[in-house]
Order: structure tokens, then C-alpha cells, then sequence
């Protein structure tokens, strides 16, 4: 029995296509408004952006929380105490000192909660 050889590379293909269907992608023809591959490669380049601003604005909003229930002169002291440490204390002294950011939350937090 005979069997023509670009039968084997025509299933092939039909193969990959049917797995990139079964992973979204679809098959358009060029400059159209679609959901193709070239669409989702864009938006994945960017993919990590959410959840960095989630995890600055879990960070400030927990900053000025704590600066709120210390109160100003405690936060500056303890953010001064952990500058004059060694290893990671004065990195962690400058990722906690007081930004316009956290202030203004402790600000509002005052407005809504007074002590």
C-alpha cells in the first residue's frame, strides 16, 4: 500500500492549528480587528503591572496605617532606630520612611477615625 509523504507533514499541521485553537489563538487575515495571537502577545508584556500597583497600594495604604496608630514622632523614631541598624535595616528604613503618599493617608484616616 502506498502512502504520499505530504500526507504526514498535512496532518502535522493540521495538528498545530487545532492545538492553537484549543489555546484561543485564531487565524485572520492581517490588519483586522480580532483575538489573535498578536493581540494577546501585546497585552502579556504588561501582565505584570497589576499586580505591582496592587502590591504599592497595599504598601502605602499599610504605611499610613501604621504611621496613623503610632502617631508621627514614634514612626520617625523607630524609622531612625531602623536606619542605624546593619544588613537590611537601612534599606527597610528607606522603604518606610514617611512618603507624601502614606502621609496622606494618615491624614484622612485621622479625618474618618479620630482617636
Amino acid at each position: 500500500m502506498w502512502v504520499d509523504p505530504n500526507l504526514n507533514d498535512f496532518y502535522g499541521r493540521v495538528a498545530r492549528i487545532e492545538k492553537a485553537h484549543a489555546k484561543g489563538y485564531g487565524f485572520e487575515a492581517a490588519g483586522t480587528m480580532s483575538r489573535s495571537a498578536t493581540y494577546g502577545r501585546k497585552r502579556r508584556s504588561f501582565k505584570f503591572m497589576k499586580p505591582l500597583l496592587l502590591a504599592l497600594a497595599v504598601g502605602a495604604v499599610l504605611k499610613g496605617t501604621i504611621h496613623y496608630y503610632v502617631g508621627s514622632q514614634t514612626y520617625q523614631t523607630r524609622v531612625d532606630a531602623l536606619a542605624l541598624g546593619d544588613g537590611f535595616d537601612p534599606a527597610g528604613a528607606w522603604l518606610m520612611q514617611a512618603d507624601p503618599v502614606s502621609l496622606w493617608i494618615s491624614t484622612k484616616l485621622q479625618e474618618i477615625v479620630p482617636r
